[in-house]
């Protein structure tokens, strides 16, 4: 049974930084890639970042590349999302997700097999 448990969220000001962290339990972690979605009120669920199992590789949405960055730590089983230069567009709730199949695009949703509950990012203006 795998577990995820995001932190971290919170209400910033416009330009303003978080730094999300999502916690795993299980004994998965270290061999799986990650991927980090959102969704705002109203909106399907969105890709935003990804990193595969070693923290080598990392991929990135056209909408948060150069101001997110994504990274983790396989010691904590943990994976982290750097926000900066936040604006109101990236309110939304975020969540982390553990890649399990691979028939598809690393930005599909369906790839992804297990999820946390997400944690809420408020930007204000």
């Amino acid at each position: 049974q795998v577990q995820l448990v995001e932190s971290g969220g919170g209400l910033v000001q416009s330009g303003g930084s978080l730094r999300l962290s999502c916690a795993a339990s299980g004994n998965i972690f270290s061999t799986h890639d990650m991927c980090w979605f959102r969704q705002a009120p109203g909106k399907e669920r969105e890709y935003v970042a990804a990193i595969d199992n070693t923290g080598g590789s990392k991929y990135y949405a056209d909408s948060v590349r150069g101001r997110f960055t994504v990274s983790r730590d396989n010691a904590k089983n943990t994976v982290y999302l750097q926000m900066t230069s936040l604006d109101v567009e990236d309110t939304a709730i975020y969540s982390c997700a553990v890649r399990r199949w691979y028939s598809g695009g690393r930005q599909e949703p369906r790839q992804y097999g297990y999820w946390g509950q997400g944690t809420q990012v408020t930007v204000s203006s």
